[in-house]
């Protein structure tokens, strides 16, 4: 099913999840002032399981293999649980755009575990395309740590999803070889609840506290970002390399920094900017061909 040349319909599905993506990072950031990182993970992923469920009328379902559970759950536990959580704790103290240039250098490190895990191509320009972002980061680091609003801490958080966001992606891609792009999604989704349970005491006591605005922000959550993105993005790496549909995710961090602006009034550090446009340069030169 992997496509060498992406068809208008795989585009039109990178074009809609990176919309849907570049959202969450706003939306995170303003509702967390009414819930905590994990309350809005499991309120956002009780949201989005039911929805996805809807992709499943009128498909033939397809029981997974021993093995393939194995990978769907790794892939919902990484990224629906551990992603989710660890960048809602890393909004808590960086702005959204900061937080996206941090996530993006993810395809990099797909692009590593795609060639040592899935058989994949390694561009020979890794290793400085790595040490470039690597040095990015570093800039990222120093402009928050100077922002009397920010916390180091909060870039840490957003390497832990970072790495996740990476685990999700070499996990899933496996699991598509066979499977419905829509079954692994919804599958890993619902078991990314589980864990998530955890928080469920927090959730039902700020639910009914949280104003509208927080609310309705936590649904989109649930519905745009996750059903709809990821449903899309399942539909892409179904038929593309995992490598080369991680580097559509570059653009996320200009439309984060854009619409933070927009919805928050809120820049990042000029530090980080500079910071992040060259982690992301770093991301480009080590998927030069």
């Amino acid at each position: 099913m992997t496509s060498a040349k992406p068809t208008t319909l795989v585009l039109a599905a990178i074009v809609g999840t990176v919309l849907a993506w570049s959202s969450a990072f706003v939306v995170i950031r303003s509702a967390l002032g009414s819930f905590g990182p994990g309350e809005l993970a499991l309120i956002r992923q009780s949201v989005a399981v039911p929805l996805l469920g809807l992709f499943l009328i009128g498909q033939k379902w397809m029981w997974p293999t021993l093995r393939e559970w194995g990978l769907i759950v790794a892939f919902g536990v990484t990224w629906f649980s551990t992603y989710i959580v660890a960048l809602n704790t890393a909004e808590q103290t960086i702005d959204a755009g900061t937080a996206s240039f941090i996530v993006n250098i993810g395809p990099l490190l797909i692009a590593v575990g795609a060639f040592l895990f899935l058989g994949e191509a390694l561009p020979r320009n890794l290793l400085a395309g790595a040490l470039i972002a690597l040095a990015g980061v570093g800039l990222i680091a120093w402009g928050t740590a100077t922002n009397d609003h920010v916390d180091v801490v909060g870039i840490l958080w957003a390497l832990v999803a970072t790495v996740t966001y990476a685990i999700g992606v070499l996990t899933q891609k496996p699991a598509l070889r066979r499977l419905p792009s829509t079954q692994v999604t919804f599958l890993g989704a619902a078991v990314a609840v589980v864990p998530m349970l955890w928080f469920l005491p927090g959730a039902l006591t700020q639910l009914p506290a949280a104003p509208a605005a927080a609310v309705w922000g936590a649904v989109w959550l649930g519905a745009i970002p996750t059903a709809l993105g990821f449903g899309l993005w399942g539909y892409a790496l179904k038929r593309m390399p995992a490598g080369r549909l991680g580097v559509s995710t570059y653009v996320v961090p200009p439309l984060v920094i854009v619409e933070s602006a927009i919805v928050l009034g809120e820049w990042p550090h000029v530090i980080a900017i500079v910071g992040g446009a060259i982690a992301l340069f770093g991301v480009w030169w080590s998927r030069r061909p």
